[in-house]
């Protein structure tokens, strides 16, 4: 990483900080700032396994990393994301999404003032909002239902806050996204593991599922990182506080998902619904009006049916080459 003095303008080479970089959508993002503007300077650290690069509940690591870096530009990607998790550990859920954004919002209004923040919330902030049967806009109120959403709207509205204040942000709230490197935390994953595991004679050919009546708004996180680049090259055209949805405006049934998968499998599977996986939702249909971000020129291109089989041509060569598919 090139070395920048204190006071050094970057010029047509932003420095970008990126917290969460080693995550799901953090990796993506990283590679496509690589690839997309090889001249910028990428300040975006990753742990080995197990470890933690940055831990974003220390004020004084935070404050340091910011001080020292003199960034022009953060991405704030670091969060407890998963439901489950938050729900499991509220306490660390709120410590991350919520005083961890905290500090990097301090640090930088004390040694970045004139840098300019992306803060990745969720969709998950609407809650109960979500239920009006219709697309949701950025002006709906939010009405968080779990420890995840809760956390992440208070950080959303304290990045808000820090733009009246005079500090440049912007904030992202994307709907479901998924793609090759998602954890089985998340149900997408979750379901193309099963079948590559049914595929390779290691799990009985019955796929264990939860609710499957839920309809939710999903993409292909390659889209979601095309939104976060252009909101990212735009940042100077935008208003300070400016909120953007990323959504494809097309709920779909967690059920019909599970149908495509299946048609990819190469062997029968019986489907059934295991207890402990029910989680009932207060959030039946999710959709998003995403008009903000299509006005400066994105939209999703990536079809569901190939994020699908992406991911479950991953999870077939994760288990080697007996699982990896027809020839």
């Amino acid at each position: 990483m090139a070395v920048v003095s204190a006071g050094q303008t970057h010029g047509a080479s932003p420095k970008v900080l990126i917290t969460g970089a080693g995550g799901f959508v953090g990796r993506y993002l990283t590679a496509a700032l690589t690839e997309r503007h090889p001249g910028w300077i990428l300040d975006a650290p990753v742990a080995p396994a197990g470890q933690i690069s940055l831990d974003v509940t220390d004020p004084q690591a935070v404050e340091a990393w910011v001080r020292d870096s003199h960034p022009d530009i953060v991405v704030h990607l670091a969060a407890v994301a998963a439901v489950t998790s938050s729900e499991k550990d509220p306490r660390l859920a709120w410590r991350v999404n919520l005083d961890g954004t905290l500090n990097l919002v301090l640090a930088m209004q004390a040694y970045a003032p004139d840098a300019h923040m992306l803060f990745v919330s969720s969709a998950e902030v609407y809650g109960q909002s979500l239920n009006a049967g219709r697309q949701i806009n950025e002006e709906a109120l939010l009405q968080p239902v779990n420890p995840y959403a809760a956390s992440k709207a208070a950080a959303d509205i304290l990045v808000r806050q820090a733009a009246i204040g005079g500090l440049s942000t912007t904030v992202v709230r994307p709907f479901n996204h998924t793609g090759v490197g998602q954890n089985d935390a998340f149900v997408l994953p979750n379901f193309a593991s099963q079948v590559a595991r049914i595929e390779a004679g290691l799990q009985p050919p019955v796929i264990w599922v939860g609710g499957l009546d839920e309809e939710r708004d999903f993409l292909d996180v390659a889209d979601v990182i095309d939104a976060y680049m252009l909101l990212i090259e735009r940042r100077k055209e935008l208003p300070k506080g400016g909120v953007f949805n990323v959504a494809s405006g097309v709920p779909v049934r967690i059920g019909d998902l599970l149908e495509r998968l299946l048609g990819q499998a190469n062997v029968p599977i019986e489907v059934r619904v295991d207890p402990a996986r029910l989680r009932p939702s207060p959030i039946q249909s999710v959709a998003g009006d995403s008009s903000r971000m299509r006005a400066l020129g994105w939209s999703p291109r990536r079809a569901p049916s190939d994020t699908l089989a992406a991911v479950l041509q991953e999870k077939r060569l994760a288990l080697g080459p007996a699982a990896s598919g027809p020839a």
